[in-house]
């Protein structure tokens, strides 16, 4: 299986670096994408980073009077912007191990 490979030269600490490298490439990319959700037609606009950290909220004013159908549409976009902030950080975490080659020739 790991036939021409001399696993005796595989250094760990390299490939933990190169590891711990791309996730700070990958925090930094990320605070650059934004996600956003809308519920109710828009009258619940959620907005987060793609560090899942919130940025934007909207609540059109109509909804301050009802508490049950704001919790809701809350619930809903947060729920939906989430989905969409995770979808992109398993993408992201494939392209890594992708990238990611222990047996590489310096």
């Amino acid at each position: 299986m790991f036939e021409g490979i001399d696993l005796s030269k595989l250094n760990l600490n390299d490939v933990m670096k190169q590891v711990q490298d791309m996730a700070e490439k990958a925090k930094e990319d990320n605070e650059d994408k934004i996600f956003t959700s809308k519920a109710g037609g828009g009258m619940v606009e959620l907005s987060i980073n793609g560090n899942s950290e919130v940025i934007d909220l909207k609540i059109d004013d109509s909804l301050l009077e009802d508490k049950d159908s704001l919790q809701i549409l809350l619930i809903s976009a947060m729920n939906d912007v989430i989905k969409q902030s995770d979808e992109n950080k398993k993408m992201m975490a494939m392209s890594m191990m992708g990238g990611v080659n222990p047996f590489a020739q310096k």
